[in-house]
């Protein structure tokens, strides 16, 4: 499949691994830039609303036996994997920078698995990333 970019966060991903953007200042502005992560269906919801404030993310085990969280750039993105895990028809698209509040580092998290145009985090990466955020201003 050729992956050809829908929004400016795939641009950038894109560019990654073109090589023509450094992998730190992508990350930089990936804290900024809204993904999508796929959460578990409740059984009486509306199809694709979370009325859930505690949504469950799909997380899988790598070929490690390692619980990796599952992201991608775009709804579309996450389509074809989905597939392969029923219960996670409804999703989110929220800020990178909140899902890192919201996790709080020491998981690692997997961008577009699955696409040749994606990247891996460690639990490592995560937790620097994590320390970086500014504090978050009461709402």
């Amino acid at each position: 499949m050729t992956f050809v970019p829908h929004n400016a966060l795939e641009q950038q991903l894109a560019a990654v691994h073109n090589g023509t953007l450094d992998p730190e200042t992508f990350v930089l502005q990936l804290l900024g830039q809204q993904i999508f992560m796929p959460v578990r269906d409740e059984k009486t919801a509306i199809q694709g609303f979370q009325r859930s404030t505690q949504a469950e993310p799909l997380i899988i085990e790598d070929e490690n036996g390692e619980r990796v969280l599952v992201v991608f750039s775009s709804p579309e993105r996450a389509k074809p994997f989905v597939e392969h895990y029923p219960d996670f028809g409804g999703g989110l698209l929220t800020e990178f920078s909140w899902l890192l509040r919201r996790i709080g580092g020491g998981v690692p998290i997997a961008l577009n698995p699955g696409w040749d145009v994606g990247m891996d985090f460690d639990a490592d990466m995560i937790a620097h990333l994590v320390a970086q955020l500014p504090p978050e201003h009461p709402a």
